[in-house]
């Protein structure tokens, strides 16, 4: 294989981990249900405390020291380890018991750590002490909802401000306390405020329904829930759920099936509605979704959770699901959600953690499987990550989502024979292209052109540029081999170009016009995009090594010798080594086409 196809191989591979690493720790998006509150200010509290520096927290034992125990920690909650961070500040608190920033430090760390119950002791002390503190009196108002004390919820929530956080979180929670007491109409009265509110018009009407029938409004329910799906603009899962269940148990059982069916036909990778189909085809009833306070407020929670996640509010979503978690342990979703914030903090261990507590019988107990698979080869765990979507091909053989995920981490461990097989068995079950699925066929011909199959590589990358016309990636890859190769140059050439005007920014794809300019002799043009090339990922050795070659051919001797010499610091393959200190001894002779330094 030529250097320049190596080096946009391996270019393209870590492109393609990178966007399925993306998309791993984004599964908490794909989890919200909702996409319609603006930021919210936390009254003060702030989840993240700029740190001091200290030594990595989590390679620390609690110490003797009060001073040290509180910059470990503060250091450990800057890198989001929050039960390092709990622990370390927990241990400082006990030597400033009366430091009021290190007692809600510690609050703050323990909540998102998941520590709920010890937090509520501090969450008290905090309570009494602030005016406003609006997590802690959450997590005060949390503790006494699931005690099931209701009029002590009451007392809390009249504390809480009623502007920022509590401006869309006290009617909800106001709503759920009312219900507890059966007071329904004071439930729905106490929602308004949310009606008026920009973009959370389906947050109303979503909870309107619950509570409405909670209280046994069926006809209220029916109404608030079918204005939840028009808000809502699409099928949103809590709506689809809460309102099927509600046909379900009013005996519309065959427009709850067209309900579901219809979300699974927008969401087709979908498992969650696998209990409802066999409930369906049993003829069992379900429960409804929220039956009573403490599951309408870890509802809450949760919608409120996966909301700040879309706002790119991680923390404070982080706390709001673990808030939701303690008050239902087997809130599967809750649980999807909160492992995801994790992932997206880079805390895969945290995260792991979490997707293995969702129990079995729940139908994301797969779903989440698949995720440990992900955080595990995020930790270069990658031979587990191999054994466990292998264990989970064999489990559910129909499903193509595993095959990719292990083809693609073959692929990334240069495994390309076992990739291709894996590939195919995908292909296979899918049969029928969409759009979305010109991945599967781009991974694979990227490993068919590794294994040297350029025929059928070469088929797949045109198949994919036929479902996605438009694919940087792709246009990038198969234009770059066909210069390379020496063949279709003009098509090649727009290729690539088009592939730098919809990602101009990417060094790679820049790299691989550089360099198909220098194959087809353009050199000043090569020198020109190379530069840039170089400017944006100045550390590729390649790209380096690349400008290196396009500088002698114009003439730009010391430059070139220059590009050389830092290709070899920046530690190329080990077979490009050698290649470039020929280069540095020998340069690249003085063709006659070269043109000259200007």
């Amino acid at each position: 294989m030529k250097l320049g196809t190596r080096r946009l191989t391996q270019t393209i591979e870590r492109s393609g981990r990178t966007m399925r690493g993306s998309s791993l720790k984004t599964i908490a998006l794909t989890l919200s249900t909702f996409a319609f509150l603006g930021a919210c200010t936390l009254g003060g509290e702030s989840p993240v405390l700029n740190p001091y520096s200290a030594a990595r927290a989590n390679q620390l034992n609690v110490g003797q020291s009060g001073s040290g125990n509180y910059l470990a920690g503060r250091y450990a909650q800057k890198q989001r380890d929050f039960r390092v961070a709990s622990r370390m500040l927990e241990k400082a608190l006990q030597d400033s018991p009366k430091n009021a920033r290190l007692l809600r430090s510690t609050f703050l760390s323990k909540l998102a750590n998941g520590d709920v119950a010890s937090s509520a002791d501090i969450a008290q002390k905090i309570a009494g002490t602030a005016v406003r503190a609006p997590i802690a009196k959450l997590v005060v108002f949390v503790e006494a909802i699931d005690k099931g004390d209701l009029a002590g919820a009451h007392t809390v929530l009249a504390k809480l401000p009623n502007d920022g956080f509590g401006g869309f979180m006290k009617p909800l929670l106001q709503a759920w306390v009312f219900a507890g007491q059966g007071r329904g109409d004071d439930a729905i009265a106490a929602l308004e405020p949310l009606k008026t509110q920009s973009g959370i018009r389906v947050l109303y009407e979503l909870h309107a329904a619950l509570i409405s029938d909670v209280a046994g409004n069926a006809g209220a329910a029916a109404k608030h829930y079918k204005l939840a799906g028009n808000n809502a603009g699409r099928s949103t899962l809590r709506v689809v759920q809460g309102f099927g269940r509600h046909l379900e148990l009013g005996g519309d059982t065959s427009e709850a099936l067209a309900l579901y069916q219809a979300y699974l036909r927008e969401n087709p990778d979908s498992l969650v509605f696998q209990p409802a189909m066999k409930r369906l085809a049993m003829g069992e009833k379900p429960t409804f979704l929220a039956t009573n306070a403490v599951e309408g407020v870890a509802e809450a929670l949760f919608n409120i959770a996966s909301t700040m996640t879309r706002q790119n509010s991680a923390q404070l979503a982080l706390i709001y699901g673990r808030l939701s978690i303690y008050l239902r342990p087997d809130f599967a979703l809750a649980q999807m959600l909160v492992a995801g914030i994790l992932e997206s903090m880079n805390r895969y261990e945290d995260a792991i953690i979490i997707y293995q507590s969702v129990k079995s019988a729940s139908p994301l107990h797969w779903s989440a499987r698949l995720r440990v698979a992900g955080n595990l080869e995020a930790l270069e765990r990658d031979e587990e990550a191999i054994k466990l979507l292998s264990l989970l091909t064999k489990e559910n053989p129909t499903r193509p989502g595993p095959l990719v995920n292990l083809g693609d981490l073959l692929r990334s461990n240069k495994r390309f024979e076992e990739s291709i097989e894996v590939y195919n068995r995908a292909v296979d079950i899918l049969g029928d292209f969409k759009k979305r699925h010109w991945t599967i066929l781009y991974s694979r011909g990227i490993s068919l052109e590794r294994s040297r199959k350029w025929g059928r590589a070469e088929r797949d990358f045109q198949r994919a540029l036929e479902l996605n016309p438009e694919q940087p990636y792709v246009l990038n890859y198969l234009g770059y081999s066909w210069v390379d190769q020496g063949i279709n140059l003009d098509r090649a050439r727009e290729m690539i170009e088009r592939a730098v005007e919809l990602r101009p920014n990417d060094g790679y794809i820049v790299d691989s016009l550089g360099w198909a300019f220098y194959r087809l002799g353009n050199f000043k043009g090569a020198v020109k995009q190379l530069e840039r090339a170089v400017e944006l990922r100045s550390q590729d050795p390649t790209i380096n090594d690349h400008l290196g070659d396009a500088y002698w051919r114009v003439g730009r001797y010391n430059e070139a010798r220059f590009q050389w010499q830092r290709a070899l610091t920046l530690k190329p393959e080990p077979d490009q080594v050698s290649a470039i200190e020929g280069k540095l001894l020998q340069g690249l002779g003085d063709p006659k086409s070269a043109e000259k330094d200007g």
